[in-house]
């Protein structure tokens, strides 16, 4: 379907679902916390920790996800440019971390608050008993009015550094990933622009902003990062927002460079790019779908991409005409179509070789469900259907 046309900002309802939130995650990109030169933004940084502090004083609960420790320790090593070599990066997150951490205690002490420092790798997502252990942590910190202040642990975990696509190879979509393990209401993505726009304003000024989008639909041509200093750009921030809209949460996209912007949007008004929820997955396919590596990839013929798509059916062995990959039993496995689209993720039954085996025809003792190597309710479906 296509995307909606900018709406008229004048005469604008507001967004009372999204100013009812009383859980919220707030990302804050790179650009919007340091300068062009890496240096931190300590007027930006502070009115964001002022416009938290303001919430949480009011009885919200809010987590911060934050970017930039790359660029505040660039700054401070004294070099001139953003670097491209991973061990460079990572030199740069070890020093800035710290630094980054130290102006948010600065700034949250001075309102009357404690924040805390929790960063992350994938393995945290990747077992399930650590992304349960994670989520209880966070949601005592919460209940004891802390703010959480979450960033992937660079220096030792190279998935944001290495540009890679596994969990999360952003701070975006570990926002997105944290709004929904933690049933935030809502996701506020700060970035560098005002909104997302129909085209690439850098390609096309002509291009509007767009003030609502459906996250059923198929995304704008929204473009990568281009400064160097961030990673996501604007098509990893509709991913994420995405990602929380189809599992209950509403995502807003907006500029963290205007004053005041944050407090409009926690107030509801209609700044930014809004993805209204849809109704939420259960906790144990959100884990599935966003929350966990890929072990391995099923190749499924036609048929059984009918049968899972429009019966809901489970995935049969029969149906698979190839196995990819090393994974063991209950891993988290791909599931293609014949063209390399992606039809779901499901936990499998069983072991690469033993699935290789069933789908050749020898069935495996003990299997079940009528030869389910992938029974349903440990399946979800891509919605809509990705392209490979």
């Amino acid at each position: 379907m296509p995307w909606p046309v900018a709406k008229a900002d004048v005469g604008a309802p507001a967004r009372p679902a999204v100013a009812a939130a009383e859980r919220v995650v707030v990302k804050a990109g790179t650009r919007v916390l340091t300068d062009g030169e890496g240096r931190p933004a300590l007027a930006r940084l502070y009115a964001l920790v002022e416009a938290v502090a303001q919430r949480v004083r009011a009885g919200r609960e809010v987590i911060v996800v934050s970017s930039g420790a790359v660029g505040v320790g660039r700054e401070a090593l004294g070099l001139a440019e953003v670097p491209t070599a991973l061990v460079a990066r990572q030199a740069c997150a070890a020093v800035g971390q710290p630094r980054l951490m130290q102006l948010y205690q600065q700034g949250f002490s001075s309102q009357g608050l404690i924040c805390a420092q929790v960063l992350l790798t994938e393995a945290d997502f990747d077992d399930r008993t650590r992304y349960l252990n994670l989520q209880r942590t966070l949601t005592a910190l919460l209940r004891r009015g802390v703010v959480p202040i979450i960033n992937e642990n660079d220096a030792v975990s190279t998935e944001e550094l290495a540009l890679t696509d596994k969990v999360f190879g952003d701070n975006d979509r570990l926002s997105a990933l944290v709004a929904t393990k933690l049933d935030a209401e809502r996701l506020v993505l700060l970035t560098d622009v005002d909104a997302v726009y129909e085209r690439d304003p850098a390609l096309d000024p002509t291009a509007r902003p767009l003030r609502e989008l459906d996250p059923d639909g198929q995304g704008p041509d929204a473009g990568a990062s281009r400064s160097g200093a961030g990673r996501g750009g604007m098509a990893s921030k509709v991913s994420a927002a995405t990602i929380a809209a189809r599992n209950g949460c509403h995502a807003v996209i907006a500029s963290g460079l205007a004053p005041g912007v944050l407090d409009q949007v926690l107030d509801g008004a209609e700044v930014g790019t809004h993805v209204p929820a849809r109704k939420g997955l259960a906790a144990r396919k959100r884990w599935i779908a966003y929350a966990t590596s890929t072990r391995g990839r099923l190749v499924l013929d036609a048929g059984a991409v009918t049968a899972l798509r429009d019966r809901g059916a489970s995935l049969l062995a029969a149906g698979v005409s190839r196995v990819e990959g090393q994974f063991q039993e209950g891993d988290v496995v791909e599931l293609l179509d014949p063209e390399g689209g992606l039809v779901g993720r499901g936990l499998v039954f069983c072991d690469a070789p033993t699935a290789r085996r069933w789908c050749a025809g020898v069935r495996p003792q003990g299997a079940r469900d009528r030869h389910a190597l992938v029974h349903r309710r440990d399946l979800v479906l891509a919605t809509p259907p990705e392209a490979p």
